[in-house]
């Protein structure tokens, strides 16, 4: 039991809200200082593209292998380390993206960097929900989710108002990290992960997602419903220019459409936050979202008979708006795991949805091949078609889990 009650303006939930704001500003900077960061570095125009899809895939591979070693520290050594070691590293190598002179050392500093980036949200989404009451879970993830997303919007304005400098993005991203420490000494661990140390029972133990088929396929259900989250970010987005040319769309601006796309984010996520609190029901509203987002893809993908940059712009933020469920997902895998594996699943599925990114990629490169489909854009759009059914199969086969009480363990076997 709780010895205080937590609400939803606690200093746990208004920390990870302001974390989770630093986490996105550096986790989508590089997708916004791209163009101006490689012109700098004197990366050529045609090898852009190339380089751009391989610096975001290391940094997703940070993410993946930063998320198993943030979760399993969560379960081991409490969600409170996490909250502070994760913000230090990535912090740290966001300043150093500042000082970087080649693209290998700009690479390698954005795997470090997502590295640190991998442990900030789960973290703070387990804390709270197993701080605050299941009637304010949701709400609170929404708050979360909803302040966090503020930081892509803030990095495209300090991208935009610094004319360009791409090197001050970075050292004011890692600077806000630094100053977010001090805030953080005053949040406590939550009493249920307290009481769980006290059991005989493996904390943070990454092999048991794979020692029970029932629990691994729930832990796979968990990953494979966030995937078009990251679809709709890491192709449609990324690269909606790459796109625009080929709708025949010209003065597109990417770092805008980048910067909508998560202004609509920021009501997507609030409204599933709201609606899964009011349906009662993390379910229904995944359902409902997916259908919102394959609405807009279809409306997307219909722009290759022809249309204008602010018709795309729109649909960008219809993408957005539709792929607002990482308040919902990540809550449902915090929901779906006792606290012995909380945060090692919370912390750790987000992370690999995000590090599915370069098979996600690599997916959509091989179907645009001479020998596949040979088309960038039906290669594109059967890529979504896969990942959005995945998503719609794992959802459909997971248990509801908006009741579920979070005072229990899982065992070993």
């Amino acid at each position: 039991m709780q010895p205080k009650q937590y609400g939803i303006f606690s200093l746990p939930v208004v920390v990870g809200a302001l974390g989770f704001f630093v986490d996105i500003y550096d986790l989508l900077l590089f997708s916004i200082v791209r163009k101006s960061s490689f012109r700098d570095l004197g990366v050529p125009e045609s090898a852009m593209k190339d380089i751009g899809e391989s610096i975001i895939s290391w940094q997703m591979m940070g993410l993946t292998v930063g998320g198993i070693l943030w979760g399993m520290m969560g379960d081991k050594k409490g969600r409170k380390s996490v909250l502070f070691g994760s913000i230090l590293l990535y912090s740290l190598a966001t300043i150093a993206n500042g000082f970087v002179q080649t693209v290998d050392q700009y690479t390698w500093l954005r795997f470090i960097a997502g590295l640190g980036l991998a442990g900030e949200l789960g973290a703070s989404i387990t804390l709270t929900s197993e701080l605050l009451p299941k009637e304010k879970r949701g709400i609170a993830a929404a708050i979360i989710a909803t302040s966090g997303v503020f930081g892509t919007i803030a990095a495209y304005f300090v991208h935009s108002l610094s004319g360009e400098d791409w090197r001050l993005c970075y050292f004011i991203g890692g600077g806000m990290g630094i100053a977010l420490l001090f805030l953080r000494v005053g949040v406590l661990d939550s009493g249920l992960y307290d009481a769980s140390k006290k059991a005989d029972v493996p904390m943070g133990n990454f092999t048991m997602f794979f020692n029970n088929r029932e629990r691994m396929m729930r832990y796979l259900r968990g990953i494979f419903i966030g995937l078009p989250v990251w679809y709709v970010i890491g192709v449609l987005i990324s690269f909606s220019d790459e796109f625009a040319r080929r709708f025949g769309i010209a003065d597109f601006d990417q770092p805008k459409a980048l910067m909508l796309q998560y202004v609509a984010l920021v009501f997507g996520d609030m409204g599933a936050g709201f609606l899964s609190n009011y349906l009662r029901s993390r379910k229904k509203t995944l359902f409902i979202y997916y259908g919102i987002l394959s609405l807009f893809i279809l409306l997307f993908f219909g722009l290759k008979g022809g249309g204008t940059a602010s018709n795309m712009y729109l649909l960008c933020m219809g993408l957005g708006f539709g792929s607002g469920i990482s308040v919902v997902y990540i809550t449902m895998s915090a929901e779906q795991f006792g606290t012995n594996l909380r945060a090692t699943a919370a912390i750790s599925i987000p992370n690999l949805v995000r590090g599915f990114l370069p098979l996600i990629l690599l997916l959509f490169q091989w179907l645009r091949s001479e020998h596949m489909l040979n088309n960038y854009l039906t290669a594109a759009a059967v890529t979504g078609a896969g990942i959005i059914a995945l998503g719609i199969w794992s959802v459909y086969k997971t248990p509801e889990t908006f009741h579920k009480d979070l005072d229990y363990l899982e065992t070993n076997g």
